[in-house]
């Protein structure tokens, strides 16, 4: 490939700082969240948004708790002029969110803009230019000093048009588009103009916005050019640093996180990185890789399947199933030493909520594989676990477990893993829980009711401590018999009594248990036997049985291990 047309990084962007101190700076606190997706969200849309849907998000944006919201690009096109008209007529507009809308910097799209934003209680007005050298010669044909007379010229046009709105809230904030493409000193001249002009103030901040308008380099580079600037901006307490980056190298969101440790305080980005080429930065990955972190991100993300509902039907465009925390599968285990390593960690997180004697959802967090708790997100731990041919016992046993009370033994669920292995190997496909109950009632339940060994009536009775009996007509192979049996216990004389019928069981193991509170709740009990038949030899075998007498339940679980070792063999 003709690697040699590129050019890297660094001899494309001036790099001034040596002393840079973001890698040792921690993030603990959420900068100012600015969401883009009604404008540059909206601008990469092949079907842009109509005010309906332009008005769904905006609803979104304001219940997800986003105090700031850029709505538009009023001078771009009448469905844009025509919302942010609808948002200042309609009153739609929280009293603490703030609007902003886009314009470029020319005077009669800034007078468009302003016309757009009448009656609309606070509003920040965003002017940009690109500045950087091919932008420059290129696009704009100007050199330096002809494009920062032409920025102060439109920055001076805004504010005149603004003072002539007494009472308006209106504030300002400027782009340098292509920021990180653009000598250092560039941007800084032109900043410290604007702040100047816009007489900026502690009270009533100028927003600089530093885009990384198409990425180019590591994120460090990034994070340098923003911590030169943060360093060297005049009146730095009147400005607020704000970031933009996009996502062309697939690192936006490691760009804006270290831009925030080099300084910024304000962050634009569309929620699941909607944008043009590869997208903005993520903000639902940025606000909840801040949670995970014990940081409040300062945006209720408590229902993310309802948001990506909205962002989907808005946008026209599917969110990926594997995308961070917002994806369909993120919080889903297929793989067998996962589903084995989660089922024991929410097991393990329910025992300690349970010693310490808090609800599990106040517990801290710490469950392998799941950053954070799913249920902080709207999830239910039912789509944590799925089955497939790549599943294995311990993800099987949590399924049975979370949905049906199931909780097969240890040694049990080898021997069911395989059946599940065996039918999913069949038809190539995932197993729902329902499938999955099936085939463990067809498996080890059903047998009990039909086979080679039918229990037509029984009855057990103790004449004395420790001395039980266990009557019952039998058919087997087609022949009834009358069977009776002693045992020091119901199951040991349900055995003895089967020797009637020429089937020879010991039993190797059994437990059960009761599958929900209350008295009336199904008990399930497990059982392993070695069965012999009148002329088999042995063979061992696991049954179960359901039912609400704990009793009944066991012997139908001996049944269905006695059909099952048998089977159709004579």
């Amino acid at each position: 490939m003709p690697h040699h047309r590129y050019r890297p990084a660094h001899d494309r962007v001036a790099l001034p700082l040596a002393d840079r101190s973001w890698p040792s700076a921690r993030l603990t606190e959420a900068p100012l969240w600015v969401p883009v997706d009604l404008r540059d969200g909206n601008q990469a849309l092949a079907e842009p948004m109509d005010t309906t849907r332009k008005r769904r998000m905006f609803d979104l944006l304001v219940a997800m708790g986003f105090k700031e919201i850029e709505v538009g690009y009023p001078s771009a096109s009448e469905t844009d002029f025509g919302f942010v008209r609808h948002l200042a007529e309609s009153g739609a507009v929280p009293d603490d969110v703030t609007v902003s809308v886009f314009t470029p910097a020319r005077r009669d799209l800034i007078d468009r803009t302003v016309e757009s934003v009448a009656g609309l209680p606070r509003t920040l007005v965003h002017l940009y230019t690109a500045t950087a050298p091919v932008w420059r010669d290129v696009v704009l044909a100007r050199s330096r000093a002809g494009l920062h007379a032409m920025i102060l010229d439109a920055a001076t046009h805004l504010m005149r048009r603004a003072e002539e709105r007494p009472g308006a809230d209106i504030r300002f904030e400027f782009s340098p588009e292509v920021f990180n493409l653009t000598e250092p000193d560039f941007v800084l001249e032109v900043c410290d103009s604007l702040t100047g002009l816009w007489e900026a103030c502690a009270d009533r901040p100028v927003v600089h916005n530093l885009p990384a308008t198409v990425e180019i380099a590591t994120p460090n580079v990034y994070a340098d050019q923003i911590e030169y600037m943060h360093r060297h901006l005049a009146r730095r307490d009147a400005v607020i640093l704000s970031v933009h980056p996009h996502n062309d190298r697939g690192t936006g969101v490691a760009c804006a996180e270290l831009a925030v440790l080099a300084g910024a305080q304000r962050v634009e980005g569309c929620l699941f990185g909607n944008g043009e080429r590869t997208g903005n930065v993520d903000l639902v990955t940025l606000a909840l890789n801040l949670y995970a972190q014990g940081v409040n991100p300062m945006i209720d993300f408590s229902d993310i399947d309802a948001v990506r509902e909205v962002v989907e039907h808005c946008n026209r465009l599917p969110v990926h199933p594997r995308h961070p925390y917002g994806g369909e599968l993120v919080h889903t285990a297929f793989s067998g030493t996962h589903q084995d390593a989660i089922s024991k960690g929410l097991a393990r997180h329910a025992e300690r909520a349970a010693a310490e004697g808090v609800p599990a959802d106040a517990l801290a967090w710490e469950v392998p594989y799941l950053p954070i708790d799913p249920g902080d997100i709207g999830r239910t731990y039912e789509e944590v676990i799925r089955i497939n041919s790549q599943s294995g016992k311990g993800g099987i046993a949590h399924m049975l477990r979370s949905r049906y009370g199931l909780d097969l033994p240890s040694a049990m669920r080898p021997d069911f893993s395989r059946e599940v292995q065996r039918v999913a190997d069949a038809t190539g496909r995932e197993l729902s829980a329902e499938e999955l109950w099936e085939l463990f009632r067809a498996t080890y339940l059903a047998p009990a009711g039909g086979g080679r060994v039918e229990m037509l009536s029984w009855s057990t009775a103790e004449p004395a401590p420790g001395a039980h009996e266990f009557s019952c007509v039998l058919r087997a192979d087609g022949r009834e018999y009358s069977g009776k049996g002693a045992g020091n216990g119901p199951l040991a004389a349900l055995t003895d009594a089967l020797r009637t019928a020429g089937v020879t069981v010991g039993i190797l193991g059994y437990s059960e248990h009761s599958t929900a509170a209350g008295p009336d709740s199904p008990a399930v009990a497990y059982v392993r036997c070695q069965v012999a038949g009148a002329s088999s030899d042995p063979v061992v075998a696991w049954g179960a049985g359901w039912d609400t007498s704990v009793l009944t339940a066991s012997v139908r679980s001996v049944l269905a291990a006695v059909n099952r070792a048998l089977g159709d063999r004579p």
